[in-house]
Formats: structure tokens, sequence, C-alpha cells
């Protein structure tokens, strides 16, 4: 059982710290940086070898073959038909590449990447002894955090979450003012054993659970491997090119689909923000249909009672959905949910590229003699 567990008031689901008393609370003291999360639902694997960031740029969609010690990106890997099938947060200390993976995903991302090493100079290591924890920066959280990060290479492993701007290389779909990621100041800091066992010993210590974290995330609209992601996701979907895709960069697996999805069509599916109807205690859970009408448009993939907006949810609408108000339909009765667009329904076709006229239209060339 994850060592977080001991923590004094925990209220545990499946071994994972949900909430320790007070989920609203725990929100507004992560937002102020006093609070720090126990992210039992991630796993660390560790990439070692002088290839490492070379090798790992020309097999995922981001470009980190000059990633620094001490910076942080995240990445996916893509079938070849441009569809995610791993995502990861990597943070880079000058010896080993450190990426961070949802617990689901961390064994298969591990097995794909041994699969794909060949010649080249890497190991890759699955760490569960490692634990990894959350916090928001610029408040005492990050301070304690930088104090039990482990830090085999004198660096302290903290991955900063690139989410807040538009990477280079990326692109926003969001056509908003503002993006609600931009204050997503989020930080996630790989422990080991001994020093997660001190942090649970302190007293002094403010803890939020998964609950809070989760709710967080979702007003970010910040996408999430564990649920936002399914068989069908392509990255455009979410929105997730903004921070996990490089454009520019070189071939890659899938990558032809992604430039032909951003330079000439429209992702089939697109994320929406909803802001559910607070009425009912009960929230609908993961995966509960989201109807127009009485048609099926969609699914809630992520849910959580946020401590400004009250109940919202991210959820994956078909691209013909309507952009005014849904239902989510649960058990216990339709819930009405009005819809904020994340990534709109002509996402995509950002290059206005001409289309050759069709050989069988073309005109014929004039006869030389009929100028005579």
């Amino acid at each position: 059982m994850d060592v977080f567990s001991a923590l004094a008031s925990a209220v545990l689901d499946d071994g994972l710290v949900t909430h320790l008393g007070d989920p609203v609370r725990e929100q507004r003291a992560l937002i102020a940086g006093t609070a720090l999360s126990p992210l039992g639902d991630r796993t660390v694997v560790e990439l070692r070898g002088n290839d490492r960031l070379t090798w790992l740029d020309s097999i995922t969609s981001q470009s980190v073959a000059r990633l620094a010690p001490g910076e942080s990106t995240e990445l996916l890997v893509l079938d070849p038909q441009g569809r995610v099938e791993h995502a990861a947060a990597i943070f880079d200390d000058g010896v080993s590449a450190w990426l961070i993976a949802d617990a689901a995903d961390a064994e298969g991302l591990a097995a794909w990447l041994s699969r794909m090493v060949f010649r080249a100079d890497v190991t890759v290591a699955l760490r569960p002894e490692l634990a990894v924890i959350g916090f928001f920066a610029g408040g005492p959280a990050e301070q304690t955090a930088q104090r039990a990060a482990a830090a085999p290479a004198g660096i302290p492993v903290i991955w900063a979450d690139p989410w807040p701007h538009v990477r280079p290389g990326g692109h926003q779909y969001h056509r908003g003012e503002a993006h609600p990621g931009a204050d997503f100041h989020w930080r996630a800091a790989v422990v080991d054993a001994d020093a997660a066992a001190a942090l649970v010993a302190d007293p002094e210590i403010v803890w939020a659970g998964s609950l809070a974290a989760e709710a967080l995330r979702v007003a970010a609209w910040r996408p999430r491997w564990a649920r936002e992601v399914d068989e069908r996701s392509l990255p455009h979907e979410t929105d997730w090119i903004r921070s996990a895709v490089h454009l520019d960069k070189g071939c890659y697996r899938g990558q032809e689909t992604v430039a032909k999805v951003h330079n000439l069509g429209h992702p089939p599916r697109r994320l929406a923000a909803l802001h559910l109807d607070g009425s009912d205690d009960l929230l609908p859970a993961p995966g509960s249909p989201v109807l127009a009408g009485e048609e099926e448009v969609g699914h809630v993939t992520s849910v959580a009672r946020h401590h400004e907006l009250g109940p919202i949810a991210l959820a994956v609408l078909a691209r013909r959905a309507p952009v005014g108000d849904l239902v989510v339909r649960t058990p216990d009765g339709d819930v009405a949910a009005a819809q904020e667009v994340i990534v709109p329904a002509d996402a995509g076709a950002t290059a206005d590229v001409p289309r050759l006229t069709r050989l069988s239209r073309r005109p014929s060339a004039p006869d030389p003699r009929d100028a005579r």
C-alpha cells in the first residue's frame, strides 16, 4: 500500500488518498501553494544512457533532443495512425530522463520503450519504489518539495507542467482570449521511500487529496491519459498539441496523421468543458453519455466539484455536437450541462493549401493549329 495512506484523516479509494476531510479547503491550500498532494496513481520510469534524449526525440511527439538539465516538458507516444497510446511528463537531470506516467500506463510505456531501444545507448527501468507528490509553485509547499525531492545527479527531480503556455512547435485550438490553464502552475516531485516517510511523519505539512488536485486539473482543461484518452484519441481532440506535440520536428510514428489533420482536416471529436447543474449532490460518473436532445453526442471523461465553479466536467464530443447546452445521462436522471467550447468543431485545416484540379476535369490544351 502507498506510504501516504498512513496520513492522518486520509480517506482512501483503492489505496489512493482521495481527501483528508475537506476537499474544498484542500483545493484552496493547493492554489495558495501551502499543500502537497500524494500522487499515488503515478509511476516513474527512468531512462539512462548517452542516447536517451536523441533516441526519445526520434520516437515520440515532442522535441526533446536538446532538453537541458533541469528542464521539463511532456510527450506522447502515437500509433501509426496518430492515435495516442502513451503519455508522460519528462524531466532530465543531465544523467537520467525521468518520465512520470499514469500508473495504469507506466508498465505498457516502459515495455514499448524497451522494445524500441535496439542499438541505442539507453536503458529503461520502471521505478515503482519512487513516489510522486504534486503541488503548485510559489509557496512553502514548493520549498518542502525541493528539500524532499530525489536528486541523484545533484538536481532535484521536479517536473514543471508546461500546460500554462503553448510550447515551441505547439499549437492551441482554443480561441478564447483567456485560457484557464494559464494559471495552472503545477509541479510534480519524485521522492524516494525514506523522503516520503519523513513527509508523512511531519505534522507541519498540509496535505490535499486527489479530489482537490483533479478539480483544479479539470478547471484548467488539462487532459490526462487515464481520463481523456481512449483507443480512438488523437492529440488534436483535447488541444494536447499546445504542450505535448512539436509540429516542426523530424519524423516519428504517427507524425503523418498529426500533420494531415492539423493542416488539411478536422479531428472527428472535440474536448468540451461542462458546467453541471449543482442541485444534486451526486456527480455523473466518467463514461456517462452526453446528449443533445435525444441524440448521444459524446461521453464524460472527468468530473469534479470545484471550490468556485461548482460541479464541472470534461467531455469528449463528436464534432457534430452543437455548441449549446447539453444533458448528461445518469442512472438517477438527466443532469443539465452548460457547454464551454475548448476545441472548436472546425479545429485543424490551419493551412490554406490549394487543391489541384482533378485531371479528369482539366480543360483540354488548345490546339496550336487553331492559332494559324
